[in-house]
C-alpha cells in the first residue's frame, strides 16, 4: 500500500469498519467485490468512458487511493489518476463463449488490485457471444455489496438512448437526473426492508417505547446473548467445503430462473422468495455432497449472509460499509424438499428477530480500531464457523441499458474472508433470478455442477409445492 509520512490536508481518515475490510485482504482471499454485466451488443469505448466519467467518477472514492500509516488508514486523491489505468479493453479467445468468460473472470478474481492506485478495475470484453461484457472489480473497503450494486446500476438507463452530460468539477455533484436515478434505485431495493427493520430494533427504536428503561435492558440482554451465541457456536463440521485455500478461484453462473415461478412457489408454500432460494441453495449443496459420495453433516452447515443495516433513504453517494453478518444454518441433512423449506423458513425467521447483524457490525468496528493481530485471530475464529458466504441482492424489475446496449445477464460476487473458500450469489433482474458461485480450486467442488444442482433443487421444491394442490398448480402454470 502507498506510504505517507506526513498528514496531508487532502487525506480523509478511513472509518474503522472500512479499515477492518481493508486488513482482511490476503493472497488467498483478495477483498474484492466482482461483477459481470453481459451486454447484448458491443458498445463504443468512448461512450463507456463518458458514462463512467459522468456517473461513476462522481463518487470521490473512485479517484482516491489508500494511504496506510500502520495504525491508521486514509483516503487520498490520486495525483496521477487517469481512467485508462482502470478501464481496459480485451477480447476472449477461441469460441468467446460462456466457458471462456468464466475462465477470464476466474483468473481476474484470483488477482489482487494495485494498491498504488484507487482500488477498482474494469475490463470491457469484446467478442462475447456476439455482444460484449463488462467485468468490474472493486475493493470491499470502498463500500459494501448492496451499495456497489446500486452504484453499478446507476451507470445504466431504462432506454438505449439517454442524454449524457459530462459532470465537471466536484465528483459528488448532484443533478436532477442523478436524484431520479437514486429514487428509482431505492425502490429497487425495497425487498431489503426486513434488514432495515432489524436495524431499527436497536437503540434508536427502543427510545420510542414508553417503557424505555426496561426495553433498553431487554435489548442489551438480547445483544449480549447473541454475542455469546456467536462466540460459543461450534466450528463447522469437517467437509470437503473446508480445505486449505490456494488463492486460485473458479467462477460459474447458472442459467437464470423465472422470477414469477419462484414467487409463485413461495406463495404456494406460505413463505418468501428468499426462503425458496435459500432452500434451493441447501438442496444444491446436499446434491454436491451426494455426488461426491461425501458424508452429509447431521446438523447441517452454516453460511455467512451479509445483512443490510443502511437506511433505505440514505443517498447513493454515501459509500462505505454498513452491514452485519448473520450465520444461517442450511439443513443439508433434510432430504424432503418441503421439510427442508420449513426448516429454512424457521431458521430465517429466528434470525430476523435477533441482533446478530448489529453484533457482527460492532465487532468489525472494534477490530478496525484494534491491532492487526486481534483482527486476524477474530477473523480466523469467525470464519471457522461458516462453510460459505451467501448473498441475495434484489435488482431492477425491468431490463436496463449500459452505454446503449441491453444488459442481458448481470452477476455479482462478494469476497470470502479468512478460511472460507466458497461464495454464493443470488441476484434478481428483469423477471429472472441469477445464481452464481466462486470457489477456491483447492476445494473439491465443480462450480458448474453446483449450478446444475441449484436448478434441480428448485425444480424438486416446485414439484413438491404443486403436489396435491390444484390451486397452486394453476398459479404456477400461469
Amino acid at each position: 500500500m502507498a506510504k505517507g509520512a506526513l498528514m496531508s490536508p487532502k487525506q480523509t481518515p478511513m472509518s474503522s469498519v472500512d479499515r477492518a475490510w481493508l486488513r482482511m485482504d490476503t493472497p488467498e482471499n483478495p477483498m474484492m467485490i466482482c461483477g459481470v454485466l453481459a451486454l447484448e451488443r458491443p458498445v463504443s469505448i468512448q461512450r463507456l468512458k463518458r458514462t463512467l466519467e459522468e456517473r461513476f467518477l462522481r463518487f470521490q472514492r473512485f479517484r482516491q487511493r489508500v494511504v496506510d500509516h500502520g495504525d491508521r488508514a486514509y483516503w487520498q486523491e490520486d495525483p496521477l489518476f487517469h481512467i485508462d489505468n482502470h478501464l481496459h479493453r480485451i477480447a476472449l479467445p477461441g469460441k468467446a463463449d460462456k466457458a471462456e468468460l468464466q475462465k477470464l473472470v476466474s483468473d481476474l478474481n484470483s488477482t489482487s488490485l494495485d494498491f498504488r492506485r484507487p482500488l477498482w478495475q474494469m475490463h470491457y470484453i469484446d467478442n462475447y457471444e456476439g455482444g460484449a461484457a463488462l467485468l468490474v472489480r472493486i475493493h470491499h473497503c470502498i463500500a459494501d455489496g448492496i451499495s456497489l450494486v446500486r452504484v453499478m446500476l446507476s451507470l445504466t438507463d431504462k432506454t438505449p438512448e439517454p442524454t449524457l452530460k459530462r459532470v465537471a468539477g466536484k465528483p459528488e455533484t448532484r443533478t436532477g437526473n442523478a436524484s431520479r436515478r437514486r429514487s428509482t434505485l431505492h425502490r429497487l431495493v425495497d425487498s431489503a426492508q426486513v434488514a432495515a427493520q432489524q436495524a431499527r430494533l436497536f437503540i434508536d427504536s427502543v427510545r420510542q417505547e414508553p417503557n424505555y428503561p426496561l426495553k433498553l435492558a431487554t435489548t442489551a440482554s438480547g445483544v449480549a446473548m447473541d454475542l455469546l451465541k456467536l462466540g460459543l457456536a461450534p466450528y463447522e463440521p469437517r467437509t470437503g467445503l473446508k480445505s486449505p485455500l490456494s488463492g486460485r478461484k473458479q467462477v460459474a453462473w447458472a442459467e437464470p430462473l423465472d422470477f414469477a415461478e419462484v414467487k409463485a412457489c413461495a406463495r404456494a408454500l406460505g413463505g418468501t422468495v428468499n426462503d425458496v432460494l435459500m432452500c434451493a441453495t441447501t438442496g444444491a449443496l446436499r446434491r454436491h455432497f451426494a455426488a461426491n459420495r461425501e458424508a452429509i453433516p447431521e446438523c447441517g452447515i452454516r453460511v455467512a449472509v451479509p445483512f443490510n443495516l443502511r437506511p433505505l433513504n440514505q443517498p447513493i453517494d454515501t459509500l462505505g460499509n454498513e452491514f452485519g453478518l448473520v450465520l444461517v444454518n442450511l439443513p443439508v441433512e433434510v432430504q424432503d424438499p418441503i421439510m427442508c423449506f420449513r426448516q429454512v423458513q424457521e431458521n430465517m425467521n429466528r434470525l430476523k428477530r435477533s441482533y446478530q447483524a448489529q453484533v457482527t457490525y460492532s465487532l468489525l468496528d472494534l477490530f478496525g480500531r484494534g491491532p492487526d493481530s486481534l483482527e486476524r485471530r477474530a477473523l480466523d475464529l469467525l470464519s471457522n464457523k461458516a462453510s460459505a458466504v451467501l448473498t441475495n441482492v434484489p435488482g431492477p424489475r425491468e431490463a436496463l441499458y449500459l452505454a446503449g446496449s441491453k444488459v442481458t445477464q448481470p452477476m455479482f460476487w462478494v469476497p470470502q474472508s479468512g478460511s472460507i473458500g466458497i461464495g454464493l450469489s443470488i441476484f434478481s433482474y428483469a423477471g429472472t433470478v441469477q445464481f452464481g458461485i466462486t470457489v477456491d480450486r483447492a476445494i473439491h467442488a465443480d462450480p458448474n455442477a453446483v449450478m446444475d444442482y441449484f436448478h434441480d433443487s428448485f425444480a424438486a421444491l416446485r414439484h413438491a409445492a404443486l403436489a396435491g394442490r390444484p390451486a397452486a398448480v394453476k398459479q404456477l402454470a400461469g
